[in-house]
This record gives C-alpha cells, structure tokens and sequence, in this order.
C-alpha cells in the first residue's frame, strides 16, 4: 500500500464525505505506528517510510489509475484543516464501515500525474 497526502487532493471528488458521526479507532500497534493526524504533522520525517494507519473505512473509489482509493480516518486530526482523513492506495476492496490496518510507504505531496490545468 501506498500513502498519498489527502491535503494536496484536487477536486470535490476526490473528498471522503464529510459526516456527523464520531469516529474513535485505536492507534496501530508497533514502531511505525501513527494516527491520521501525526502522519501530516510529521509528513516531513515520514515521507518515503514505512507506517501503520489503523482507520474507520469512509470511502472506497475503485478501479482509478490502476488502483482503489480508500479514505480513512481514525478521529484524529481537523476537518476543517483536511488532516483527519488519509488516504491509501491499495488492490484490495475494503468495505465503507470496516475496520482497517494499512502498512506502506507514506509519500508526502505525491504527484499522479494528473494535468488538473486541462480544459
């Protein structure tokens, strides 16, 4: 799995709806363990390492680029900031309410490739 900065997503829909609901996950267990919100605090340290996310599944965009796009979030982090919500790159399909562990390399501001400047 692969970790994109969810701060630097374009477009209204690429957004994890946003919701009422109150979200508490555990923290992951281990060294590389981070919540949503320290893996934005500490983009700078983690880019290009290994961590473990563990997350409340919000949305899953499947089949873009070759790969699914599912949205955590743990109740960490500001809404209003964009830091609550994390995204992950993956070929597994989770279900939108599941419960889930991601390990990968976290890559601060991750350029697709996508031209967001075309008409």
């Amino acid at each position: 799995m692969a970790f994109g900065n969810a701060a630097k997503r374009r477009g209204e829909g690429a957004k994890a709806p946003a919701s009422s609901e109150t979200i508490k996950v555990e923290k992951a267990k281990g060294a590389d363990a981070c919540t949503v919100s320290e893996t934005y605090e500490k983009a700078g340290k983690l880019d290009k390492k290994t961590v473990v996310v563990r997350g409340k599944v919000v949305k899953v965009s499947r089949g873009i680029m070759g790969m699914n796009w599912v949205h955590l979030r743990d109740g960490s982090g500001d809404p209003g900031k964009g830091t609550n919500d994390l995204v992950v790159t993956t070929q597994d399909v989770p279900k939108v309410g599941a419960v889930v562990t991601a390990k990968g390399t976290l890559h601060k501001d991750k350029d697709f490739g996508a031209d967001t400047n075309t008409v």
